[in-house]
């Protein structure tokens, strides 16, 4: 069974930073690309960032470019989302992804196929 386990979410002020963790366990996702994903109360779901399976190309919703940074360690299965200078309409729950076929190859950063359960990461301003 293929699960993904976000973790590191918690409540902080606009400026702070949150790493969070994704860990998968079932199967191995070295040679997948990985992502991010969220969702703010009453909103959809939006694409955050994405990650290749050798952590060489990575891609950001203009939304945090320049203050996330996605990484990957595949010998721990891993991938991780670095939050920094958070504001408030950072406010949301995360979701980690994983990708059967490669979205750097067709585009399709919106539609992975394996989702984790999510976990809220909250900016007081």
């Amino acid at each position: 069974q293929v699960r993904l386990v976000e973790s590191g979410g918690g409540l902080v002020q606009a400026g702070d930073s949150l790493r969070l963790s994704c860990a998968a366990s079932g199967r191995t996702f070295s040679g997948n690309a990985l992502g991010w994903f969220r969702q703010a109360p009453g909103k959809g779901r939006e694409f955050v960032s994405a990650i290749n399976w050798s952590g060489t190309v990575t891609r950001y919703s203009d939304s945090v470019k320049g203050r996330f940074t996605i990484s990957r360690d595949n010998a721990e299965n891993t991938v991780y989302l670095q939050m920094n200078r958070l504001r408030p309409e950072d406010t949301a729950v995360y979701y980690c992804a994983a990708y059967a076929v490669d979205p750097f190859s067709t585009g399709r950063y919106y539609a992975p196929d394996y989702w984790g359960q999510g976990t809220q990461a909250t900016v007081s301003s």
